[in-house]
């Protein structure tokens, strides 16, 4: 790599003190030192820079050093400037010097500086080219002259650097002036003004522009003279100098047009809802539409399996911004609207960003809306799709899903959020608002006056703000255009949220119906980070400005829809002031509001300067040239009217507050927005003079161009426009968006450069991505160098901050992901990294975009008789000025063409792509103190004029307009070669083309060539004379754009308009030489555009010739027709146009199918017309196309002269006609093949031992697979050969376990001849192996062995799902192992660790995360424990379950028989993707081959070459054949409901050709994902009838049936194609059982032929199993069983192993089609493009000539098997006791027991009750019986029964098995109190405990580890489990436990040995022994007397009487005490 190294030592001889910085510039780029801080006399600076350069350095370029005194807060200031010529350099390589500065007036300083300079050049091995000569320069193998850096290129952004012919779009450097600096792209720093430079003469270009292309020839590769480079539109408008900018090439706004959408939602079934025995229904709402579930009786874990679609018609915006909303709502009906248990709110948006645009499975958790403290109500388990026009979405595969719902994994939310969210607070503040417009006529105000005298504004604004779902409004400030609302609107809602957009809207409340003023969206991912380092939503206080219709008050605004947000708004409306925060709730704490409802609370006021200090802007614009003006507008007056904001709007910006506040003299004045400064009316005296604003041009009258166009006839004098406006300074946010964007549009041309390179196949790709990837790094670093500035500006908000932190460090890390990135960039990765780049292209927009408005947009409009016409709208950052070149908007400066578009609704469509005119327009907006550098940019030659009224002196005043003196003379040379893929614009479904094309004010038409999509004009255009303002040497830079239309010729009325491109002409001065390598120019594409979507490519070239003194003598000279025909038209010269050669195209016809009518008659003989430029031929008439659609003659061929160049060549036409009566041609229809690449013939190549037909379809690497049962690589992809030396391959063909599938990979040679070996295990072994296992495990492992009997073909079916599914699965890991592997890398490359350590790592953290998984995915994709985790998978033949067409699989089936669609009428203009399918009016069939002439003669030598077939050897033949055709239809998934109760009755209809079968009568009821299972046959003949449509119908009891969807298959080519899809091949033979052969050929006659047609040797059976075919050997077993069990000797299974590799057999093998499934999308007309369901079918074929094939397969679907479950509850135990009793007080519990299997109604059953349990402990004894309907491969329990007493008929549902026991405690007088409950799946659920000790919460709540049983295995199970509930927390309490015996019987064996109910006969069992306290008191009160006598309170009554003898004895005591001791005392 070149590079140049600086050394900057030291600065010396400094005055003063202080910080120093040094800018080093060099080609434009500039690197700065570091600040050297605090010096006095000198600065050590002591750095190197480095600049790596791509072209070697001219001895006249210069290196530039700055010095600046450094400052953090002022600008830096200049100290002095060293600059220095590097011719010494240059020559030396080596230099070191000290040499002094000079100041800005050029004089010398003491300052001085000392540098040291290397200049690496290539080794020396370059040749000295500077006197022009050109040297040697070696092959360019090790990449030596790689084009990396782009931008250092000589300062010269080149195209794609590897063409010649992209060069001339400007990318090789111009001029430069000797001892100046290079006027580069990327100037810094002061720009010198440019005038200064021409003053010093005009020097010539100094630099020998061939040396440079010469060398850009040499570094493209040997390239032909006619390469050309596919111009994408970025290439067409790159920019070569700094004087204009790209024009924006797509002119249709996309976002207000209205597209279909469709949401599907399927809700499953809901889990752990919250709340006692409720009856949940679920209700799904999408804005304003709400669908229900039905409800499920008293159960908190409801299966639904519902599936609901909701239809749209809305624009995107719209769509996204709905909210999709789920809640379940308890207790619901008729009378009562139910209670709200809790809801999940997402808006449309998230669901289309996921990938695939749905989510599936997942489960949403559910919150209540009105107490946020309360936590997960329960969770849905929901898929959800969103699918727009022309997506498809990828159903995952649905079968039994097995996979254990693991919750917390699979929630639905989008990655990256939390599964725990929080309750956030989103305080949106709304403080003021400005500029609002009239929203009310003046009569009425004029009315009001006149009576009250007052004068009121004439709007009553409010603000309403929109976020999830919810509104909230501020308060109405009644007639105010300046309204201060100081309110905020408070939403509560969980964070991060999951919708995206918050609405905010500016209202006019009305009495009648209030309307929107403007409306302005603010996306929440713009104003906040989910990083580590990231911040919460802020945003402001800040402006925002909305845009809508036009300010004029109508009553019926046509544009309304603008205001609502909707399209592109086309006038400023206002701007409002507010700010967002969010604060996350502490749902704990007391004091909170528990509701979510919007609150509207009053906020004090804000500061004036809070927002931004308030400066003065200038905005200055120039209008250069206005062509192309629309004619209807043509005859009147015109002027352009420039407005920003409510300034420089002279028709209805005005609208003044009644109350106008005086203006304050001074700077903090308020907005200027009232105060307009009119144009005349108030001369204000302003701070620089009497500064008038002009907004508007002088009315002019245009001048026509031609037919269409007009222009204004400007000249010389050019207009000029200018405003003063007043706005907060926040240049800085839009100053680091600039810088961004000017990132990513460099980025973004650079990639397309790559693209184009690796599209058109040029060399070296990888260079050019690594260049870009340079630039990327280089600009991020930039960026993070410039963006830290003017930090602590007023009005800086939080969210500036916080974006500027998170702006910087993710540019810092792209920068330096994109320099290891670049490393990494090699040949073979450039396609994955170009990805990964554009990643960050995305990234880059989504940074650059600013969510906090400063300065409106800017609007340019015509306006014709005080109207506005049409408009531009050009963002205001896009012209904003900077004294920093990088932070300048790209288009500040620079003339740019600006097409003006019709506003809103008038937009769309035909309307929306004329132009209404084109302006070369010049825009400056700046601070009006930097205003000096205005005028910098304009083309110079121009003298100023100023307004005469202005008086002298005042020189700062602008130009009124500018005059030009300087003005040179062209000549324009269009060399318009060919179009092609034009967009169909007449009825036949071709156009009559001509090209229109537009220079300056000219304008010439191309001849039209009549009925062609694909014209050749071959025409030169001549436009002589073209004045063109300014300077010669700048126009050479920067000549204007040239804009080519292309119309389609009508007959009556105007041309219609095709669509438009933009070209820039390479241009030749008088003083340069007309001759290689610019001139001739070459022919380039042009991409053309018609609105948004693309309508064909243009091949031209264009050259712009300067007219010196000599005249036009002195030009090229211009050959004159030589066509004699073609009258005055010049064609293209021979320089330009391509070279060619000669080709023969072979075309072979075969047939026609299913042309339409053409004007009401039927096609009858049609033939076919081939046409490629201008030679062509025709095919043979169809006699009778009702009787035979075929071709007789099959092969002809015509020769034609095509370009060599194989991107040049024309498209090849076919055209089919109907030959009517009298010699009258009718055209049916027509197709364009815009690429014959795929058709040219390539001999096969010889050294690969004829290893690789012509066609090369052969792949280097197989999978093997069971039997070959995997998916091999799709036969289209691979084209390598491969040729190794001889070696005996053997290929193991085992019969081993799934897992090991995906393992065996083995390469296969070219010429060895290999041996495949299959070992198919002996049944002897199967039989040891299964003995082995019995031992080991006991009896356990009997239920496994599948009994052959039992097999039928849907076990074949189901297991083959399996296997697709862990395929997918095993596919997900290993890309998720690989992605991981390259993060590793990417991680490990930064941090310098080897990969292999960070792998441990990785590997590890994946292992934990996986073992969270449910157990089944642990550790897939390994052998080892797969299979002890899983039962041992019983070896079930398998199919190949296609989840897509097959026709997908097989590249539709043309290996040899291409199918053309003829088009016929206008092309629709639908949106994006124009849907064709209706303008197919028929098929032709047939294909071509295109060869240079001459061919070896080897081909036509080979033995049985027929001349007449041509290439087209061993092609059958074409004459009618009878066949039979069986269909079978397996199922059909996800239909679309056709009734109003969300379902549908389907049944199938078969038609193909004139038979139909209806299956009417076998309708399913009430059923969207229907099992068929039905087989149909249908005999038919080709070709007459081959195309097969199966269509899905919806039942209806009265009217017509509906068509759900339908698919079409064409058999035909299925037929004959090589792949041989007429019967799969199966993986093993046999002949009876479910496995049985269905083709009556066998393996061995198969074989046979397929070796007889492709002449290939063999087959030959060997001895011991083996087979040789061609060079390869086959070993396979040799014995068969038949049904008796009887072995025989068979050739059969070693035939099909051979044909299961069919695909390795040299030269002819191809993948044969095995036994298959294919799942068919099902597609209504009415609803184009949208899957309306899917059906999985196939289709077997058998020629009629042939034996009859056996009977069809029997797929009907499984009979459910009976069963019966039988349920003893022996005892329960530790209950919880609810009741209180009345007497004691004590607590106690009734207990039952309730359990159900199907569902609450039908069979529920209860034992009776214990009562008065006081422990919790009940006996009961007590058995249920539930039969049930069972189908084992689904694992559902079926049952049948009519939804409603209305239905017509019983409707089949399916549920889980799920048995569900609850516990309850019986109240007489109340409700039963719900106790607990638990939930069995009778396939999975834990094993009972054995004791109600060991029993335990732990069985429930750790589900997933424990080991599970299934009752279907084990038949009989008895055990204690636990009962749950949930308490007022959410946590899951023990309530209970059980003690239960389950036992499952058959229908048969439960009649054998019936059971009684409860304790009944038969098999009765005892009473419980339950204590005596068990009974009810009421009913036998002496029992309860007794009893609390007795047991109860036995003690306590003895307890009692003894207490009452004591009493008595102490009052007896007490009462005989005193008289006693009287008698003891007297002595008595």
């Amino acid at each position: 790599m070149m590079a140049l190294m600086v050394h900057l030592k030291t600065v010396a001889h400094l005055r003063g003190k202080g910080d120093r910085i040094a800018k080093v510039t060099f080609r434009g780029l500039s690197f700065y030192s570091r600040v050297a801080e605090n010096c006095e006399e000198a600065a050590h600076f002591n750095e190197t820079f480095r600049w790596p350069i791509a072209s070697r350095l001219d001895g006249n370029e210069t290196l530039e050093i700055q010095v600046y005194n450094y400052s953090k807060v002022f600008s830096n200031r200049l100290v002095g400037t060293f600059s220095m010529v590097l011719q010494k350099v240059a020559e030396e390589g080596h230099l070191e010097l000290t040499d002094t500065l000079i100041d800005d007036n050029n004089t010398s300083i003491k300052t001085s500086v000392t540098i040291e300079i290397r200049y690496h050049s290539m080794d020396g091995t370059v040749g000295v080219w500077s006197d022009g000569e050109f040297l040697d320069v070696p092959d360019d193998r090790d990449g030596m002259f790689a084009f990396e850096t782009d931008s250092l290129l000589s300062g010269q952004s080149h195209g794609s650097g590897t063409s010649p012919g992209r060069s001339l779009q400007g990318s090789i450097p111009t001029f430069r002036k000797a001892g100046k600096g290079v006027f580069s792209a990327m100037k810094l720093g002061k720009i010198k003004s440019y005038r200064d430079d021409h003053k010093k003469g005009d020097e010539p270009a100094v630099l020998d522009m061939e040396d440079l292309d010469r060398k850009a020839m040499r570094l493209a590769g040997s390239l032909d003279p006619d390469t050309i480079s596919l111009a994408s539109v970025t290439a067409v408008t790159t920019n070569v100098s700094n004087k204009r900018s790209k024009p924006d090439i797509k002119m249709e706004p996309s976002s207000g047009r209205p597209v279909d959408y469709q949401i599907s939602i399927t809700v499953v079934e809901a889990r752990q809802l919250i709340g006692l025995n409720m009856d949940p229904v679920v209700c799904v709402e999408i804005g304003d539409e709400k669908k229900y579930t039905s409800m499920k009786e008293s159960t908190n874990c409801p299966y639904y399996n519902e599936y609901f679609v909701f239809d749209f018609h809305v624009p995107p915006d719209v769509m996204f911004d709905k909210i999709i909303k789920l809640s379940v709502i308890h207790s619901k009906n008729l009378l009562r609207s139910g209670t709200l248990v809790g809801t999940f709110k997402m808006d449309v948006g998230t669901v289309y960003s996921q990938p695939e645009h749905q989510f599936y499975h997942k489960w949403a958790i559910l919150s209540d809306p009105d107490d946020i403290t309360a936590g997960c109500k329960g969770y849905i388990k929901c898929d959800i799709a969103v699918v727009g026009k022309g997506d498809n979405i990828k159903t995952p595969h649905k079968a039994n899903e097995t996979d254990e719902d693991d919750i917390e994994g699979n929630l639905l939310l989008p990655e990256g959020i939390p599964a725990e969210r929080q309750w956030a607070r989103f305080y949106v503040k709304i403080y003021r608002a400005e500029g609002l417009p009239k929203m009310n006529t003046s009569i009425m105000a004029n009315v009001k006056k006149a009576f009250i005298g007052e004068n009121r504004d004439l709007v009553d604004p409010y603000v309403q703000v929109q976020f999830a779902g919810q509104k909230g409004k501020t308060s109405v400030q009644k007639s105010s255009y300046e309204p201060i609302w100081n309110e905020q609107v408070i939403f509560t809602e969980l964070f991060p949220p999951l919708c995206k957009r918050m609405k905010v809207q500016i209202r006019d409340s009305d009495k009648v119906n209030d309307v929107a003023i403007g409306t302005h969206f603010i996306d929440l991912r713009k104003i906040s980070n989910d990083g580590d380092k990231g911040f919460l939503p802020t945003l402001g206080p800040a402006w925002a400005n909305m845009y809508g219709s036009t300010r004029q008050y109508t009553l019926m605004d046509e544009h309304q829809d603008l205001n609502e947000g909707l399209g592109e708004g086309v006038s400023f409306r206002a701007r409002l002031l507010l700010s967002i925060a969010v604060e996350i709730l502490d749902t704990t704490s007391p004091e909170i509001i528990s509701s979510t409802d919007v609150q509207v609370e009053s906020v004090s006021n804000i500061s004036e300067s809070a927002t931004g200090k308030i400066d003065e802007f200038f905005l200055f614009g120039s209008f250069l040239e206005a062509t192309m003006i629309d004619r209807k507008i043509g005859d009147k007056a015109i002027s352009f009217e420039i407005t920003i904001g409510n300034y420089g709007n002279q028709i209805d910006g005005v609208s003044k507050p009644s109350s106008a506040k005086k203006r304050k003299k001074d700077g903090e004045n308020e907005e200027e927005e009232n105060e307009l400064i009119q144009n005349s009316s108030e001369d204000e005296a302003d701070e620089d003079g009497d500064l008038v604003s002009v907004s508007s041009t002088p009315i002019m009258k245009p001048v026509i161009t031609d037919r269409n166009y007009f222009h204004l006839p400007y000249f010389e004098k050019k207009p000029c426009v200018y405003i003063k406006s007043w706005w907060q300074d926040q240049r800085r946010r839009l100053y680091n968006s600039n810088m961004m964007d000017k990132i990513a549009d460099k980025l973004e041309e650079g990639l397309n450069d790559v693209q184009e390179i690796i599209k058109t196949e040029k060399a070296f790709p990888e260079r050019r991505l690594r260049g870009v990837l340079e630039e990327l790094s280089v600009g991020c670093s930039r960026f993070v160098t410039l963006a830290n500035k003017d930090v602590n500006q007023a009005g800086r908000t939080k969210l500036d901050r916080e974006r500027l932190k998170s702006c910087m460090r993710e540019m810092d890390s792209m920068s330096q992901q994109a320099k290891m990135i670049r490393t990494q960039v090699k040949k073979n990765t450039v396609k994955e990294k170009l990805k990964l780049v554009q990643n960050f292209l995305q990234k880059l927009r989504f940074l650059a975009d600013e969510p906090q408005h400063s300065i409106p947009d800017v609007f340019i409009w015509m306006m014709s008789n005080n109207k506005r016409i049409a408009y531009a709208r050009i963002p205001s950052k896009d012209i904003l000025y900077s004294i920093v070149d990088e932070e300048t908007g790209k288009d500040c400066g620079k003339v740019k063409a600006v097409f003006l578009k019709l506003p809103g609704k008038k937009g769309f469509g035909h309307a929306g792509w004329t132009v209404q005119a084109k302006l070369e327009l010049y825009l400056w907006l700046g601070l009006n103190k930097q205003r000096k550098d205005f005028l910098n940019g304009l083309p110079n030659g121009f003298e100023e004029i100023k307004a005469s009224k202005m008086g002298p002196g005042l020189q700062s005043v602008p130009p009124i307009s500018l005059v030009y003196n300087m003005k040179q003379v062209f000549q324009l040379r269009a060399h318009m070669y060919q179009a092609r893929s034009l967009f169909a614009a007449d009825s036949s479904g071709l156009s009559d083309p001509f090209a229109r094309v537009f220079f300056s004010t000219h304008s010439q038409v191309t001849e039209v060539l009549s009925e062609t999509l694909c014209p050749t004009w071959d025409q030169l255009l001549v436009f002589d004379d073209v004045e063109l303002f300014g300077e010669a040497s700048e126009l050479r830079d920067d000549p204007p754009i040239i804009v080519v239309e292309i119309y389609d010729q009508d007959t009556v009325g105007k041309a219609e308009f095709i669509g438009r491109t933009f070209a820039k002409p390479t241009i030749k001065m008088c003083d340069e030489h007309y001759g290689p390598p610019r001139f001739p120019p070459q022919l380039e594409y042009y991409q053309v555009y018609r609105g948004n979507c693309t309508a064909g490519e243009l091949l031209a070239a264009f050259e712009l010739l300067q007219i010196g003194q000599g005249g036009r003598a002195d030009l090229p000279p211009l050959e004159g027709p030589t066509d004699s025909e073609r009258g005055p038209i010049l064609p293209v010269p021979l320089g330009i146009r391509p070279i060619l050669s000669r080709y023969r195209i072979e075309v072979l016809f075969w047939g026609l199918r299913d042309l339409k009518r053409i004007n009401l008659a039927q096609v009858d003989r049609p033939r076919v017309d081939i046409e490629c430029a201008g030679r062509g031929v025709q095919s043979v008439l169809i006699q009778n196309y009702k009787k035979n659609p075929n071709f007789s003659t099959l092969v002809k061929w015509f020769e034609v002269d095509l370009p060599e160049n194989e991107l040049l060549h024309p498209p090849l036409n076919i055209r089919v006609v109907d030959c009517r009566a009298f010699g009258r041609y009718i055209l049916v229809g027509s197709h364009a093949v815009t690429s014959l690449r795929r058709f040219i013939y390539s001999t096969p190549d010889k050294s690969s031992n004829n290893w690789a037909t012509a066609a090369k379809l052969m792949n280097g690497y197989m999978v093997l697979a069971n039997g070959g049962s995997q998916p091999r690589s799709s036969p289209s992809l691979s084209s390598r050969t491969l040729s190794r030396p001889a070696g005996d391959i053997i290929v193991n063909m085992d019969t081993e376990p799934l897992v090991r599938k995906m393992d065996t990979v083995v390469k296969l040679d070219a010429t060895s001849d290999a041996v495949v070996k299959v070992d198919m295990t002996e049944e002897e072994i199967d039989k040891e192996k299964k003995k082995k296992k019995k031992k080991k495990k006991g009896g356990a492992e009997e239920e496994d062995e599948t009994d052959e009997r039992v097999l039928d073909w849907w076990s074949k079916y189901f297991a083959s799902i399996e296997t697709l599914k862990e395929t997918l699965r095993a596919q997900e890991v290993a890309q998720a192992e690989a992605e991981e592997r390259e993060d590793l890398e990417i991680a490990a490359e930064a941090a310098d660790i080897k990969p292999n350590d960070l792998l441990m790592k990785g590997s590890k953290s994946r292992e934990k995360s996986k073992e969270k998984k449910s157990s089944k995915d642990k550790k897939k994709g390994q052998a080892v424990d797969g299979s002890e985790k899983r039962p041992v998978k019983a070896k079930v033949d398998e199919l190949l379950v296609y989840n897509k067409e097959l026709e997908s699989e097989y590249g539709n089936f043309e290996d040899w028989l291409h199918t053309f669609n003829l088009y016929r009428g206008k092309a629709g203009d639908d949106d994006e993707h124009a849907l064709d399918d209706d303008r197919i009016v028929g098929r032709f069939k047939g294909s071509l081959c295109m060869y240079k002439l001459p061919l070896s003669e080897e081909i036509t030598r080979e033995a049985g070459f027929d001349p007449n077939m041509g290439m087209f050897q061993s092609i059958p033949h074409n004459d009618p054949i009878n066949v039979l055709v069986r269909v079978y239809v397996v199922r059909a998934t996800d239909l679309h409901p056709a009734d109003i109760n969300g379902k549908a009755d389907p049944y199938i209809i078969i038609k193909l050709g004139k038979s139909e079968v209806k299956d009417k009568e076998n309708y399913i009821s009430k059923q969207l994902n229907p099992v068929f299972g039905k087989s149909f046959e249908i005999e038919a003949t080709f070709p007459m009838e081959s195309m097969l449509t199966v269509s899905v119908y919806d039942w209806d009891l009265v009217g017509t049936d509906d068509l759900i969807g339908e698919t079409k298959i064409d058999l035909e080519n299925r037929f004959y194609s090589k792949y041989r899809a007429t019967c799969g091949i199966s993986s093993s033979y046999s002949v009876h059982g479910y496995n049985i052969w269905r083709d009556p050929m066998k393996p061995s006659q198969i074989l046979m032929k397929l070796c007889k047609e492709g002449k290939i040797d063999g087959p030959h059976y060997g001895p011991g199993g083996k087979v040789k075919v061609a060079n390869r050997i086959f070993l396979g077993p040799t014995e068969i069983e038949d049904e008796n069990g009887l072995k025989k000797q068979t050739e059969e299974h070693l035939a099909l192993t051979v044909l299961n590799h069919w695909e390795e057999i040299p030269r002819v093998g191809c993948k044969l089609v095995p036994e298959h499934v294919e799942t068919r999308p099902l597609l209504n007309p009415d609803k184009p493009g949208i899957e309306q369901g899917r059906i999985e079918m196939w289709v077997d074929m058998f020629p009629m000539d042939m034996p009859a094939p056996g009977p069809a397969i029997d797929i009907s679907p499984r009979k459910p098997k009976r069963y019966e479950l039988r349920v003893i509850i022996w005892n329960t135990d530790e209950v919880i006791l609810e009741d209180d009793d009345y007497f004691t007080g004590e607590k106690s519990s009734d207990i039952f027991v309730r359990g159900w299997l199907k569902g609450q109604q039908e069979d529920k059953q209860d034992t009776d009750v214990h009562y008065h349990s006081l422990t919790g402990e009940g006996n009961f004894n007590w058995r249920f019986v539930f039969p049930f309907d069972y189908l084992m491969a689904e694992e559902k329990i079926v049952i049948s029964k009519k939804e409603s007493m209305f239905s017509w008929d019983e409707t089949e549902y399916k549920i889980p098995p799920r048995l569900t026991l609850q516990v309850w405690d019986a109240d007489h007088f109340s409700a039963d109190d719900f106790l607990g409950a638990i939930e069995l799946d009778l396939n999975r659920f834990p094993r009972g405990a054995k004791t109600a000790k060991q029993c335990s919460l732990d069985m429930i709540r750790n589900e997933q580890e424990l080991p599970t049983i299934s009752i279907f295995k084990q038949k009989r199970v008895k055990g204690w489990w636990p009962f749950v509930a949930r308490d007022e927390n959410d946590e899951m309490e023990l309530t209970g436990k059980v003690e239960a015996e389950l036992h499952l019987v058959t229908a048969e064996e439960a009649e054998k040995s019936p059971v009684g109910l409860g304790r009944n006969e038969p098999d009765p069992l005892e009473k419980p022994n339950r204590p005596d306290t068990t009974f009810l008191w009421f009913l036998s009160p002496l029992k309860a007397i007794r009893y609390l006598v007795c047991n109860r309170y036995k003690w306590l009554i003895i307890k009692i009487v003894l207490a009452l003898l004591l009493l008595i004895m102490l009052g007896l005591f007490l009462y005989s005490m005193p008289g006693y001791l009287v008698k003891k005392l007297l002595g008595a």
